[in-house]
């Protein structure tokens, strides 16, 4: 099935951002012929009975050192079913063969694992901070990766636990709970290298 980057064209499509001149110019594009054409960002493909799929977005697939490909939102969906993350954000570095994340820790969850494999902590956070816990958590993500057929490189080797949950309020989600990749990035900088050290 053909696919690839969703360019949509016509008169009907807007003339820009507004207000924003440099994010109209990194995505609207006039070929030879004058047609204006939009470049969405999203990665589509055609089914056999015309229907347009749209499957990812370009920003979030990763080429790894090793030439393997990971998109990141993928990823991140499949191993959304993991009962001890509330969310999470996978991160892979071009210049390594593996991916990381920073998971946030769902409390009731790992309480109740705690307290079953009779495990000390003083709250929340120190819990999080435990390296059975980690190992516990990175456990479950990975067979969850397995049961969803992920392949080894899309699978988390190192993860990150966070006992904050990410909120609209604090920046790091959208109001519908969507991971804002770049925010988050930007304020685990230094736990995402750790990862990677």
């Amino acid at each position: 099935m053909p696919r690839g980057e969703i360019v949509v064209g016509g008169f009907s499509v807007t003339a820009g951002y507004f207000k924003n001149d440099d994010k109209t110019k990194e995505v609207f594009k006039v070929d030879e012929k004058g047609m204006r054409w939009f470049y969405t960002g999203d990665i589509g493909q055609f089914h056999p009975d015309g229907c347009l799929e749209i499957i990812d977005r370009k920003k979030d697939i990763v080429k790894l050192q090793h030439g393997e490909y990971i998109s990141l939102g993928k990823v991140e969906a499949a191993l959304s079913s993991c009962d001890y993350a509330d969310n999470m954000m996978v991160y892979a570095d071009p210049f390594h063969n593996y991916c990381v994340a920073l998971v946030v820790a769902s409390q009731q969850s790992l309480e109740k694992w705690a307290q079953q494999a009779g495990i000390d902590y003083r709250d929340f956070p120190d819990l999080c901070n435990k390296p059975q816990t980690v190992k516990e958590v990175l456990h479950a993500i990975s067979k969850v990766g397995k049961s969803a057929k992920l392949e080894k490189s899309e699978i988390p080797a190192k993860i990150k636990l966070l006992a904050d949950p990410w909120t609209p309020e604090s920046g790091l989600v959208t109001a519908a709970l969507k991971i804002k990749r770049e925010q988050l990035k930007a304020k685990f900088k230094d736990d995402l290298l750790k990862l990677y050290a």
